[in-house]
């Protein structure tokens, strides 16, 4: 149960990001501002995916979040290719790459009431 608890997350918004890009069109009718709305959108999935598959390797496995999240992002652009009235492109993998960045450096700068404390062992020796 507690790998479905760690796993389950990461795996179902992998899952929400394939359906949206199965879409042929997520056009909102807001002109520029669509596009604005759309990369800040991806940015923050790719933060939010990174973070949830640094829960679900560990907390001290931020590479690894990061290799697993940016490949999705590779292969979700690659899936988007093949779908009629979507085109994928390197340039949105980056995007998608600076919202891991961005997750991760967020991560780091977070209060420190935020973080995980553990106890300091004192030894009586």
């Amino acid at each position: 149960m507690a790998l479905v608890s760690r796993f389950a997350p990461p795996l179902a918004l992998m899952g929400l990001i394939f359906y949206l890009s199965d879409q042929p069109d997520l056009s909102s009718g807001l002109g520029d501002w669509d596009l604005l709305l759309r990369k800040g959108a991806h940015m923050t999935e790719y933060a939010l995916l990174w973070l949830l598959w640094l829960r679900a390797l560990g907390w001290r496995a931020p590479v690894a979040a990061a290799v697993v999240a940016i490949a999705y992002a590779a292969t979700d652009e690659l899936h988007q290719s093949t779908v009629e009235g979507r085109h994928g492109t390197p340039v949105d993998v980056l995007i998608d790459a600076v919202g891991v960045a961005l997750g991760w450096l967020a991560f780091r700068l977070r209060p420190a009431v935020l973080r995980r404390r553990r106890p300091r062992s004192t030894s009586a020796a």
